[in-house]
């Protein structure tokens, strides 16, 4: 019952609001809205406590295990951590829009709260069938957030580039989805996973592998793993900020939970995870270094977030309950550090109508509390002790030691370096720079290989620009930065036995079909070791590095003293803003790639 609620409170409120909203005050849409998502939260806190002792599963309409045909809500630790994680992130960003919107309607409300029932539902459901449905739900809703200012012919495009790329992922899942039943004639996770693993001799066929394939698909798509990550810049550019909190913090994270689900409930043990770990590492890099290259505040964030889930799925993909233990610190890090550092964009957007770094250059001196969201955000993406990210970091990177994977720690420390670099180097410019009256990126060169949408003058995403910030809109950003600094400090027996459960295919099937829930024992490596605390010092380290000579090299390019080195890296830089045409055809070419790639790593040789 406490999960039918869970999902369908926030609905419940979103039918309300789309019906009489517009003629309710302002004030009662505002706490109307944050009452349901404090509900939902509220639920998912109540789940989380109850799950490691009691079987938290729910059959829609009665139909039980025995019909064959049932559809399961299923809690366990992992999945009722990411529902708390999606509400508190909601409520942050509505508590956010209550002063940053001025002038909006009910609509806005009712589709934030159906984004996250749409969500709840996708990491409550045990069926493959309905996440493919809620995942529909999940991006026709984020679709409709992305365009919300329609008015605009840049929110169009990223919004059009958003759907149509999302929908080619969902039914490429769809497809892979009906292989499942036509081999097990089922569409529940645990029972189509009995099924496959009484037939499949311990290894999956042709047929077993495409299914894999065509599913990991769409979820590879939500997730922005190289190379079909192409539409979410173009879409956190113009999505509205609260909408962005979202997006990043969670609906992205959620393709790699959708991954990491499916092949423990269904696959494990059919298939080869190399697959993802090399499109992970791939999503790592790439979205790293297009970071750094990022004027566009909202635009660096995004590829910030497509370098940090890059290095999850190598998390997920490193097999074993200790890696997701460290997937999961990482991945709660990360949502209150991406969470924060938006509402603060969003912040420098209301006082100064641009988020181009160029422009802001100074003008942030008179917002402290903002300012100090940049710094301490940047120290959290390099793994400051004691985040999620710093114990994320050290976890994985144990877990991937033990697999021989020598690659994964570089990996960490030049993704982390790099995106973490990149925001100090906002802080630097925007809150310590000095205020310039020209800029020579404005003098029509491309420095840097800087993106041609980028920049400007933009409309505020509210009227008028406040002079100062209210509460609701400092609180939320500052509750989600304390909270992903504190995540570290989440006891390890817990997280590893969440994890161990998690990877238990058996014990899945036990507590949705028979109601016995798993008791594994499983504690990850301790994160405060010499090489995880050396890590974060060395990733500091070099962000520093890259941050100071970000501004040094846009002093020279001021004064004209460009060398041959920095022309060679500004045309390097252009090539790979080449590849991020926004042209729709080049982004369903190289989702097309994408699959082949996918199912080149995934087949048995």
């Amino acid at each position: 019952m406490i999960l039918q609620l869970t999902v369908a409170v926030p609905v419940l409120v979103a039918a309300l609001l789309a019906t009489a909203g517009r003629w309710l005050p302002r004030l009662a849409v505002d706490v109307a809205a944050v009452l349901a998502v404090a509900a939902v939260a509220a639920l998912a806190a109540l789940t989380l406590t109850r799950a490691p002792h009691h079987a938290q599963v729910s059959w829609l309409g009665g139909w039980g295990p025995a019909t064959d045909v049932g559809i399961p809500l299923v809690a366990d630790p992992f999945a009722a951590g990411l529902a708390l994680i999606t509400a508190l992130l909601t409520l942050a960003a509505l508590l956010f829009s209550w002063r940053f919107f001025t002038e909006i309607q009910a609509i806005f409300h009712t589709l934030m709260l159906l984004f996250l029932a749409a969500m709840v539902a996708y990491v409550y459901t045990g069926d493959l069938f309905d996440a493919f449905v809620f995942f529909e739900l999940m991006s026709v809703v984020a679709f409709a957030l992305t365009g919300y200012r329609s008015e605009e012919p840049s929110t169009v495009h990223g919004a059009l580039n958003f759907g149509i790329i999302q929908s080619i992922g969902a039914y490429l899942t769809l497809a892979g989805i009906a292989l499942v039943y036509a081999r097990t004639g089922q569409l529940g996770l645990a029972t189509a996973g009995r099924a496959l693993a009484g037939t499949g001799g311990g290894h999956g066929d042709a047929l077993v592998t495409a299914a894999f394939v065509l599913i990991c698909t769409g979820y590879l798509v939500k997730a922005s793993a190289v190379p079909f990550h192409f539409w979410l810049a173009d879409a956190h550019a113009v999505a509205p900020t609260p909408v962005c909190v979202l997006f990043s913090g969670i609906m992205v994270p959620l393709g790699v939970y959708g991954i990491a689900r499916t092949y423990w409930a269904t696959f494990a043990g059919l298939v080869p995870l190399r697959a993802i770990a090399v499109l992970g590492a791939a999503a790592a890099l790439l979205g790293a270094v297009m970071c750094v290259l990022q004027h566009h505040i909202k635009r660096l964030l995004a590829y910030s977030t497509i370098s940090h889930v890059g290095l999850l799925l190598v998390g997920v993909a490193a097999h074993g309950p200790g890696a997701l233990a460290g997937t999961a610190y990482y991945l709660a890090g990360h949502a209150g550090v991406k969470g924060a550092l938006f509402l603060a964009a969003g912040a420098l957007l209301n006082r100064h109508e641009t988020v181009d770094e160029h422009e802001l250059r100074g003008r942030g001196r008179g917002m402290p509390v903002t300012g100090a969201t940049f710094l301490l955000g940047a120290l959290g993406l390099a793994g400051l002790p004691p985040s999620g990210l710093f114990a994320g970091h050290a976890v994985t990177e144990h877990a991937a030691e033990e697999l021989g994977w020598w690659w994964f720690t570089p990996l960490a420390v030049v993704a982390s370096a790099l995106t973490a670099g990149a925001v100090l180097r906002v802080w630097l410019g925007v809150f310590r720079g000095t205020p310039a009256e020209e800029d020579p990126a404005r003098d029509g060169r491309d420095h840097g290989g800087q993106d041609h949408r980028e920049g400007g003058h933009e409309d505020p995403e509210t009227r008028p620009t406040l002079r100062t910030l209210p509460w609701t809109m400092v609180t939320p950003g500052l509750a989600l930065l304390i909270a992903a600094l504190l995540a570290g400090l989440i006891p390890g027996g817990p997280v590893g036995a969440a994890a161990a459960m998690f990877t238990d295919r058996d014990g899945y099937a036990g507590l949705v079909l028979d109601g016995r829930v798993p008791h594994p024992h499983s504690t990850p490596a301790d994160p405060w070791t010499a090489s995880g605390v050396a890590g974060f010092l060395v990733t500091v380290l070099l962000a520093a590095l890259i941050a100071v000579y970000a501004v040094r090299r846009r002093a020279s390019e001021r004064t004209g003293g460009e060398g041959v080195l920095a022309r060679a890296a500004a045309a390097a830089a252009g090539r790979l803003h080449a590849l991020h045409s926004g042209h729709i055809g080049d982004y369903a070419a190289w989702l097309t790639a994408g699959v082949a790639v996918l199912a080149l790593l995934t087949a048995r040789f």
